[in-house]
């Protein structure tokens, strides 16, 4: 089994990747491979279709997705905006069905804001959300904040628990026949007649 993690600062080994590796430790000792993408250089120096391709190459093997972002301006990163429009329109099938969950960073606030926008995607596209005990957040300034957030750490920690959890009880419904579910043609409706 496998999750992707995708670290959407600008900032590689920030706090955001801080909460995300804390949630790829509990997968591992569960043994769930991870593999995480940091596409927010990439995205800023317009790489964003590298930064695409090489995630949604990686979701084709993976059972799970994980998204990380801090909080700018009350809401998600510009660059993990940009590169989850790309990636759920080029690998949408792809993603489908597979549990996900968002993390959130910040000093201080915006974060269920920015929960509210990175979980719509996972929505939209018919992925079990995985949660926690509170909001997928974790709070400071610095990844040595963010490691004193006791209760943010837990936080990310359960989600590893949860997601490992959700994803043998997949293979354990698959090896007893429960098949998944067959996505339906889209039906679109416009409001204007």
């Amino acid at each position: 089994m496998k999750v992707v993690l995708v670290n959407g600062s600008r900032r590689e080994n920030g706090c955001t990747n801080t909460a995300l590796g804390e949630i790829a430790k509990v997968l591992n000792k569960y043994d769930i491979e991870t593999e995480l993408f940091f596409i927010g250089k990439k995205v800023m120096n317009g790489e964003i279709n590298t930064a695409v391709a090489e995630v949604a190459e990686a979701i084709k093997t993976a059972d799970g997705f994980i998204v990380g972002s801090p909080v700018y301006y009350a809401s998600p990163s510009g660059e993990v905006i940009s590169f989850l429009d790309r990636l759920f329109g080029a690998a949408e099938a792809d993603l489908r069905f597979k549990p996900a969950a968002a993390i959130t960073s910040a000093r201080r606030g915006g974060t269920t804001a920015t929960l509210d926008v990175l979980n719509k995607y996972f929505l939209y596209n018919q992925m079990p959300l995985i949660s926690s005990r509170y909001w997928n957040m974790v709070h400071g300034n610095t990844p040595e904040e963010v490691l004193n957030d006791e209760e943010g750490i837990q936080i990310m920690q359960t989600i590893g628990r949860n997601m490992a959890w959700i994803l043998k009880s997949i293979e354990a419904g698959k090896n007893a026949g429960v098949e998944q579910p067959v996505a339906e043609q889209k039906k679109f409706t416009n409001f204007i007649r």
